[in-house]
């Protein structure tokens, strides 16, 4: 089914889509419309189960009746939206968000609206036009699934500042992540290069002979059964690259299905619930003031639903609630 303003599906849930997410369940059935179309469209209220808008991670039962409207999209623009979100530090040439899971950066393809830009466009008014129409501000970003620190230009002076220590590298950058596996060492370093992967192109690869360099250094901060805890350092800032690394060395991220992590996590005697997005979150971003020179670095508390999902695992291990909170406290 070519894209068309004005179609229109209606489909029937057979015995066998029972428990699969609705999202999969659509582009299994329409084909010609991409997962990124069919997740904006149930975003958009136009997928109706049963006659009710529902969620992306609704569960099909047998039965159920959905209908799929596909409706013109709007017009990409940078406006301003008014949406919750923390900010960590605001300067007159710079701000640094606390930026949550599930929040696109900027307008693109299947995202007009509820971006990053759209909301501090909202609460400061103007950013740099250095990054262009749709990308006001934005001299790096993070995934959609990865929450933290983020750090926007408000005007063009610190924009083309902030862009050349990025090129430079000499950004500091640190996530906090939870992987599957327990980690051979206490620390270590993937260099690894990085490419598009030729049979997945929504995905990176770092196992490849070929590719652009990328470094991530590491370091575990905790050990829980099937899983490892560590901070991450990105010394490049290659697209998916601390995803695509820790993929590459057998250890993928919790939550992170698209490069490998198994949808399900068991934590001593019993599975944990679903982790609807990646274990995955820029706790700390340091840089040169665009304007004194001062050293600026700021932390973004984990967010709680992370905090919350660790804690969980931990206390399926019967790990004490104080050793729980040694391995968050710098990162709370």
């Amino acid at each position: 089914m070519a894209e068309n303003p004005t179609a229109q599906q209606k489909l029937t849930a057979a015995a066998g889509d029972a428990g699969r997410r609705l999202d999969l369940f659509v582009a299994e059935r329409i084909p010609a419309l991409s997962r990124t179309r069919i997740q904006e469209l149930i975003r958009d209220g136009n997928v109706r189960v049963n006659g009710r808008t529902a969620r992306t991670s609704h569960r099909i039962a047998a039965g159920e009746s959905i209908e799929v409207a596909v409706v013109p999209r709007p017009a990409l623009v940078a406006a301003p939206e008014d949406l919750p979100l923390e900010l960590l530090l605001v300067d007159d040439d710079f701000v640094i968000v606390n930026k949550p899971a599930g929040m696109v950066v900027h307008a693109g393809a299947g995202h007009a609206r509820g971006t990053l830009v759209n909301a501090l466009l909202h609460r400061l008014g103007k950013l740099s036009g250095a990054g262009g129409a749709l990308r006001p501000g934005i001299v790096h970003r993070l995934d959609r699934e990865t929450s933290g620190a983020m750090v926007v230009a408000r005007n063009d002076a610190a924009h083309e500042n902030l862009a050349e220590q990025f090129r430079s590298r000499n950004v500091r950058k640190i996530y906090l992540a939870l992987v599957h596996g327990k980690m051979p060492r206490d620390s270590g370093s993937i260099t690894l290069p990085i490419s598009r992967d030729p049979h997945r192109r929504t995905r990176m690869t770092a196992r490849g002979r070929t590719g652009r360099h990328a470094r991530t250094d590491w370091r575990v901060i905790a050990r829980l059964d099937r899983c490892t805890l560590v901070e991450a350092v990105l010394h490049t800032g290659r697209t998916h690259q601390i995803r695509a690394h820790f993929a590459a060395i057998g250890h993928p991220i919790v939550g992170d299905t698209l490069y490998g992590a198994p949808r399900n996590l068991r934590a001593g005697p019993r599975n944990l619930p679903l982790l609807e997005r990646n274990f995955l979150h820029a706790a700390r971003i340091g840089f040169s003031h665009p304007s004194s020179g001062a050293w600026v670095e700021v932390r973004a508390p984990l967010p709680k639903d992370l905090r919350v999902y660790f804690e969980q695992f931990a206390a399926s291990l019967g790990r004490r609630d104080t050793e729980i909170e040694a391995a968050l406290a710098p990162y709370i």
